[in-house]
């Protein structure tokens, strides 16, 4: 997605109005974040905040990681090198947000509500002062080694259809059906859209999935293999090493601020903002098994005084995706000469300023702004807008 061309000032004016999103774990987790440390001015910031997460790493694993030199030599991770893959993200991610406070003066702090998907939701709690860094990379690490484990035999597919939308009740049902057959489970781990969400498999899962999909969502269904390995994270795969259960008793012994984050997380476990004082841990444990509800996160983004999105992290992808997806949908509905289109514009002028009366529309009304909303990628961004060397 491309960056809006926002300056600091313009950005730092946006701020009541600006939401924060946290990419998660990807194939590939360098992005930028090479070019950042390598940049004179923000080498220091940088380099603390990769050290701190090498820190942590080397703790858990009982050896040295240096993340710094991973990222100076331009190396990236894999599977088994899953671990670092969590510490590095979450590193950079955290470090995106410090040069963004010291060198232009905007405070994430500030902003009226954040998300994040996957790993970025626990970035998101520990910005918002919930969790340390140490306590929560901590109990991630502790349980990426079985979870890498466990994508050895693991397909993720994507599930979309061309028309109507995807019928979720029936879908699960189906992945209940070929679960019970015991040769390996099956269910959905993130919905992204009314017609599109990924599922994760074991084994010939998958393709049982795709042998049956069209039976029982119709002919508009379609199934598309993933050729990556994944780490079978919020599905009930993670069960089998009984993940959730030893996450939530390292969970209890780190550090809680017993206070509601210091911007408020729009959960993907719930899609809702769910975080109060008392229940972060237990949110963090089910986040572990629990689907990603992103597209009730995207609706109430669009639903709440939000103009501006930063996208935080190495290359962001999948929330950059789903507005970029829903824009063209919603741009080519109010671009059609109609009388209905008509109306849409109609709609959509009349509430684009006035936030007021978007708190009272329906999700489906709130979706007209999607085109509007602007989409800062905060690592091209921060680039873009470096100081001089």
């Amino acid at each position: 997605m491309e960056t809006a061309a926002l300056t600091a000032e313009q950005l730092r004016a946006s701020l009541p109005r600006t939401a924060f999103a946290f990419r998660g774990y990807n194939v590939t987790n360098l992005g930028r974040t090479p070019e950042l440390l390598a940049h004179p001015s923000y080498r220091p910031v940088v380099r603390h905040a990769l050290q701190e997460a090498s820190e942590v790493c080397s703790e858990a694993f009982g050896k040295r990681v240096d993340l710094v030199a991973r990222v100076r030599r331009r190396r990236e991770t894999t599977l088994q090198t899953y671990g670092e893959a969590l510490a590095l993200v979450m590193g950079a991610e955290l470090a995106q947000l410090r040069l963004l406070r010291e060198f232009f003066d905007i405070d994430f702090g500030d902003s009226p509500l954040c998300c994040g998907y996957s790993l970025g939701e626990i970035t998101a709690l520990v910005a918002g002062e919930v969790f340390d860094l140490s306590g929560a990379l901590t109990v991630l690490l502790a349980m990426s080694r079985d979870a890498a484990a466990l994508a050895r035999d693991v397909t993720l597919g994507v599930v979309f259809s061309r028309g109507p939308g995807l019928d979720m009740v029936e879908l699960e049902k189906l992945c209940q059906r070929i679960t019970q057959q015991g040769r390996g489970t099956i269910a959905i781990s993130s919905v992204l859209s009314p017609n599109s969400c990924l599922v994760l498999g074991q084994r010939k899962t998958v393709a049982a999935l795709k042998q049956q999909l069209h039976d029982v969502l119709g002919p508009t269904a379609q199934l598309r293999e993933n050729p990556d390995r994944w780490p079978p994270i919020h599905t009930p795969i993670v069960r089998q090493r009984q993940i959730p259960d030893r996450a939530a008793v390292l969970l209890e012994r780190i550090h809680c601020s017993l206070q509601p984050p210091k911007v408020p997380v729009v959960s993907l476990v719930t899609g809702t903002r769910a975080y109060t004082e008392t229940n972060a841990r237990a949110l963090a444990r089910d986040w572990i098994d629990h689907r990603q509800q992103l597209w009730p996160v995207v609706c109430e983004l669009l639903r709440g005084p939000i103009d501006v999105v930063v996208h935080v992290g190495p290359e962001p992808n999948i929330i950059p995706a789903t507005f970029k997806r829903l824009s063209m949908n919603v741009a080519s509905q109010l671009n059609e000469n109609s009388w209905s289109a008509w109306g849409l514009r109609t709609v959509s002028h009349i509430t684009r300023n006035r936030p007021w009366l978007r708190a009272m529309l329906s999700d489906e009304t709130s979706l007209l702004r999607a085109p509007f909303v602007q989409h800062v990628v905060l690592e091209d961004w921060l680039l873009a807008n470096a100081p001089e060397a």
